[in-house]
């Protein structure tokens, strides 16, 4: 997964044709460091995406603009509109991630 570092580089990334993912973090969070635990597979699966992060404490604008209200959050993005979002809440689990993005198939 590649780690976003600038608003311009996230802009840049979210306007692509092909559907990408934009996980919102933070380096505090016990859930984000559970989801990394399980998530290298679950990319390697669902390799039609994109794969990125971003710290959700370093982009509070962008966090608040698209409705980051917790972490871990699985942000899908085309052409520059958010298509789904996978809230903390329902992001617990291997499965929990994989329903997601099945759903969007």
């Amino acid at each position: 997964m590649q780690d976003i570092t600038t608003n311009e580089q996230f802009n840049e990334i979210i306007v692509s044709e092909q559907p990408v993912i934009v996980k919102f973090y933070a380096g505090w969070c016990p859930d984000c460091t559970r989801m990394n635990m399980f998530i290298d597979p679950i990319v390697e699966e669902y390799s039609q995406y994109t794969w990125y992060e971003m710290n959700r404490d370093e982009f509070p604008e962008l966090a608040e603009k698209y409705q980051v209200m917790g972490i871990p959050s699985l942000l899908i993005f085309k052409n520059g509109e958010k298509l789904a979002h996978l809230h903390s809440a329902n992001a617990k689990s291997p499965e929990d991630v994989k329903e997601f993005l099945n759903a969007q198939a």
